[in-house]
């Protein structure tokens, strides 16, 4: 009888019934390719850094979604340092004269994540017209009283780290604890009770999200991405704030306990459902939330913060289901939630299906191909 039992369940594996991705580490070249590969893929798609994005309408180059491929480009940049990267980067900020969209006096997070790339690129060159137009508008926010801006989470993986880098190379200027009252405000004031479930240790995207509402199984909506962008900020925050930041620490517990959750609900096959406990309400392989979660398991094991044996399986198997699974021939990434807020938005999301924007989705696997990378 258990000879046939095994025999039953050999089978199921070979055929696909119950599926269990490798858990064997790729080889660095062989991480490395698929970035490069997924990269050349939009560069020649893109061929000029600053040409407006159309879809519903026209938009400039330097939104959000455009903004988080070049987070993922200067992170492929300090693995393969190919100058051509580098020049590219240099000629989407020029092509926007290093300004933001909506100018200095704009507070939407979105509109700020470019600096983000800005100040990379500025770190590099030491040209100080490159972060003018960012550094006023962060000191605008930092002037002001307001601390409520940030009422939906994906602002914090746009902003924060423009907030941390400015610290790192202005200490002093108030920038680190202006980002950390906001911070506090999004994670237990915004909408009433705040967005950081401290029970759950995950996040409601926004104030729509928090109960009463519920998923059709009963359960508290946490999206994947949301809670990726999350994950995402806590760690390019914590890699460029100073270690002697008296915030340091509530950040790091933050990173640690999303960790752990998110590590509870990753589907066996190494993706993450689009939503994270209602595997039933759109689920299947969803490629950006996987590939944050990914980059911040995978940092936050290189860095010390999250034990190896536990992690390192997590973040191996991720990796292999993107890049055995959701990446074509010709680079092109498949299985990317377009843009929105909640499980059901852009919808179906399938292998071959091109979402509304390729950009954001191709910065999140760079992320965390970076990461990966270094992985001992």
């Amino acid at each position: 009888m258990k000879r046939f039992a095994w025999f039953f369940l050999s089978m199921l594996m070979v055929s696909g019934a119950i599926r269990t991705v490798g858990q064997t580490l790729p080889d660095k070249q062989e991480i490395l390719a698929k970035m490069v590969l997924a990269n050349r893929y939009f560069q020649e798609k893109w061929q000029d850094p600053g040409l407006n994005i159309v879809t519903d309408k026209v938009r400039p180059s330097h939104i959000w979604t455009r903004a988080v491929y070049y987070e993922g480009l200067m992170a492929l940049y300090q693995i393969k340092p190919d100058p051509s990267y580098y020049q590219y980067a240099v000629a989407w900020g020029e092509s926007h004269k290093w300004g933001l969209n909506g100018g200095v006096s704009v507070r939407n997070a979105d509109n700020q994540c470019c600096g983000q790339t800005y100040i990379d690129l500025y770190k590099i060159d030491k040209n100080p017209e490159w972060i003018k137009d960012i550094r006023e508008s962060m000191d605008r926010m930092v002037q002001s009283d307001k601390i409520d801006d940030w009422t939906w989470i994906d602002a914090l993986q746009m902003a924060m780290p423009v907030f941390s880098r400015l610290e790192q190379m202005y200490p002093g200027h108030g920038y680190g604890e202006k980002m950390y009252q906001m911070f506090r405000f999004s994670q237990t004031k915004q909408g009433g009770v705040g967005l950081y479930n401290p029970k759950e240790h995950l996040w409601w995207r926004d104030k729509d999200f928090l109960p009463p509402y519920k998923e059709p199984n009963g359960r508290n909506c946490y999206w994947s991405r949301g809670n990726g962008w999350v994950l995402a900020a806590l760690v390019r925050v914590l890699e460029t704030l100073p270690v002697e930041d008296p915030h340091r620490k509530a950040y790091a517990k933050v990173f640690k306990q999303m960790a752990e959750a998110l590590r509870k609900v990753q589907r066996p096959d190494g993706f993450w459902n689009a939503s994270l406990h209602d595997p039933a309400n759109f689920g299947g392989k969803e490629l950006t939330g996987t590939a944050l979660f990914a980059y911040g398991m995978a940092w936050g094991i290189n860095h010390g913060l999250l034990g190896s044996r536990k992690f390192r399986p997590v973040v191996i198997n991720a990796w292999n289901a993107m890049a055995h699974e959701a990446i074509h021939d010709n680079g092109f990434l498949g299985y990317v939630q377009g843009t929105g807020k909640q499980p059901s938005d852009s919808q179906p999301v399938t292998f071959d299906k091109t979402p509304n924007f390729e950009d954001f989705g191709l910065g999140c696997f760079l992320l965390a191909g970076s990461e990966v990378y270094r992985l001992k």
